[in-house]
């Protein structure tokens, strides 16, 4: 396959999306909106205090070129209001409530997703994960058919069972700490959606644990197992295998050994993960020490799409994560990767 990095951003500039930034005083995400700019990836909303645009300038970014909108004092603000007071008045939220969270940069740049005036919003540089989460939610709300709010990492690996680097799904290393069985399978389940979305290739799923189809027994093991039954019923197209060991899931030669009857062979792309805690553990020891790129955490489940940062993101991140945050708001057209010569 091509690189995935490049690829990914050739792909976002042939339809570049309304990405919204609430984080103006980061430098970092200053910058990167100067890149995305350069490049024409995506058409760029700022939120945050007048002084932004001049931060972007000296970031090397054209004030000209982007949509600011000031918190608290903007044409949109009456109709971000009544917004969320319709997601969040039954629950008590009076109108002086929703100004006074409009008023904090990340819920307004949310809403402005949710009331589909931005195709999607990156935030995270400078906030934690619960915040950009919780702002979702507000403002945005689930889709359809989705009760779990969960993210993957995209991780760009070095060639391992070929001559390429490839990307592979690590699911859920972000949010959800201990899911049910039902959480697992949903998680699965967006994963695979969100795949075909910004990676263009078939999803191939192995819900991971320290037992190959029975060589092992315990809770952990069964839930696994409950998770890949309830996966397969809600996504009978989707190729999907569990309970594996990772290099059973990764290594053809391996699963030939201990699973030679699982449809995957070795070749899974989406790896779920048991626990938060693993998935967190196996993404960050995955980029340090097998020198991969981990563009993320993604999040998956929204009505709209909406992404966190890690806050040690660099610009190069931000950029790769917009690019992600525009495939997932380009309509319906899958967006197939380019091929290698």
């Amino acid at each position: 396959m091509n690189d995935f990095l490049d690829g990914l951003r050739r792909r976002a500039a042939r339809s570049p999306q309304r990405i919204v930034f609430p984080e103006t005083g980061d430098e970092r995400t200053l910058r990167a909106i100067a890149a995305l700019q350069r490049e024409q990836l995506a058409h760029c909303i700022l939120v945050g205090e007048p002084t932004a645009l001049r931060e972007l300038a000296r970031a090397g970014g054209d004030p000209e070129q982007v949509e600011f909108h000031a918190v608290g004092a903007h044409d949109l603000q009456e109709q971000l209001t009544e917004h969320l007071l319709a997601r969040r008045g039954g629950r008590g939220l009076d109108r002086a409530q929703a100004r006074s969270v409009l008023a904090d940069p990340l819920f307004c740049a949310a809403a402005l997703v949710g009331s589909g005036n931005a195709d999607g919003c990156v935030a995270g540089a400078a906030r934690p994960t619960s915040d950009v989460i919780r702002a979702a939610l507000w403002c945005i709300g689930a889709a359809p058919g989705n009760t779990t709010i969960s993210s993957s990492f995209y991780m760009v690996v070095q060639p391992f069972r070929g001559s390429h680097r490839e990307v592979l799904t690590f699911t859920d290393a972000g949010v959800v700490p201990e899911p049910s069985i039902e959480q697992l399978a949903e998680i699965a389940r967006a994963a695979a959606q969100a795949r075909r979305q910004i990676v263009g290739d078939e999803p191939r799923v192995a819900f991971l644990s320290y037992s190959t189809h029975g060589s092992a027994d315990g809770p952990a093991v069964q839930k696994t197992r409950a998770a890949l039954a309830y996966f397969r019923a809600l996504c009978p197209d989707v190729a999907a295998d569990g309970e594996l060991q990772a290099d059973a899931a990764l290594i053809p030669e391996i699963a030939g050994r201990k699973a030679p009857d699982s449809g995957l062979e070795g070749r899974a792309n989406i790896l779920v993960f048991p626990s938060l805690e693993a998935g967190n553990i196996a993404y960050k020891l995955v980029q340090r020490l097998g020198d991969a790129q981990a563009i993320g955490p993604i999040l998956q489940g929204l009505a709209r799409p909406a992404n966190d940062l890690s806050r040690g993101a660099t610009q190069d991140d931000i950029v790769n994560v917009a690019c992600v945050t525009a495939l997932q708001a380009t309509p319906s057209a899958p967006n197939l990767p380019e091929r290698e010569a």
